[in-house]
């Protein structure tokens, strides 16, 4: 008799014992499910860039694409002509055995990212917008750009050389991208013309913490500064006047919500979650010996 109700008691005790601990495992398994929610990246649809882009003109407006030329501002020009020896004098202290390197990631050696060679005598633009070219003379640039220069020189060089090629780049167009991106740095482009994507791919892109609906642009151009904001996520970004990247654009790529909340977490969460686990893994081990 006495062992029987022993036994009976045992039996209600380890009952109760194997209630219990389904429910701390329960509250714990919840506990986790939650703090993982609230430290887990955000959603893939996020991170996808222009989501509308069947609902948005294939064509950019290219009204802003081409940058006016600025002061300091590094000019590659080169005369050519059937008879090479009737350009010397438009080509002074130039021989076609130079090279000027122009590389397409100045502040980081990217595997992959060579450099772009520019060939031709170079002229700064001084503070009043002007370059002095040779034979020519002067030369004035404000509120120009580079195919409007081009045109401009062509017409002064005809004067003096039957059907010339004017080839003009600009050497130093840098752009700056800072914040949520896999490598911060000044850039510059070797062709002069860059767009909003362009920038992004030779910073690595954006981190799963960069917000991709609010990028700062700040630009100054002709002595003002003006800012905007541009939308990875909206395809009509092709059609803001911050898509085309103009001389000295600086990018700013901000941190979501994910990255803040993920920032005022305590450094030990993840050892707190690992311990919970392997408690939870131990009275499951428990619970199994009891019930043999």
């Amino acid at each position: 008799m006495k062992y029987w109700i022993n036994r009976k008691y045992k039996n209600v005790y380890l009952h109760n014992l194997k209630n219990m601990m389904k429910g701390k495992i329960v509250a714990v398994l919840l506990i986790i499910t939650v703090v993982s929610c609230k430290i887990n990246p955000t959603a893939q649809n996020d991170l996808n860039y222009m989501q509308n882009i069947e609902q948005v003109a294939t064509e950019a407006s290219v009204a802003n694409s081409n940058s006016t030329i600025q002061s300091g501002d590094q000019l590659t020009i080169l005369i050519t002509a059937k008879d090479m020896d009737v350009v010397k004098p438009f080509n002074q202290n130039y021989s076609s055995s130079e090279v000027i390197q122009s590389n397409s990631n100045a502040s980081t050696n990217t595997p992959g990212q060579g450099s772009v060679t520019i060939s031709g005598p170079t002229y700064i633009v001084d503070a009043a917008g002007n370059i002095d070219f040779p034979v020519v003379g002067q030369l004035n640039t404000v509120g120009k750009t580079l195919v409007e220069f081009k045109e401009e020189l062509r017409e002064k060089i005809k004067k003096f050389v039957i059907n010339p090629t004017i080839n003009i780049r600009l050497a130093n167009f840098k752009v700056t991208v800072l914040g949520e991106v896999n490598r911060q740095g000044d850039y510059t482009i070797s062709n002069g013309q860059a767009t909003i994507l362009n920038a992004l791919g030779l910073a690595g892109d954006l981190t799963m913490y960069g917000k991709r609906d609010d990028i700062l642009v700040i630009r100054t151009e002709n002595g003002k500064i003006t800012h905007g904001k541009v939308n990875l996520k909206d395809a009509n970004l092709i059609n803001s006047p911050y898509y085309n990247l103009k001389q000295g654009d600086a990018i700013i790529v901000s941190s979501n919500n994910t990255k803040d909340i993920t920032a005022k977490q305590n450094p030990n969460t993840g050892i707190y979650l690992t311990a919970a686990s392997i408690a939870i893994t131990a009275v499951a081990v428990v619970i199994s010996l009891f019930k043999k």
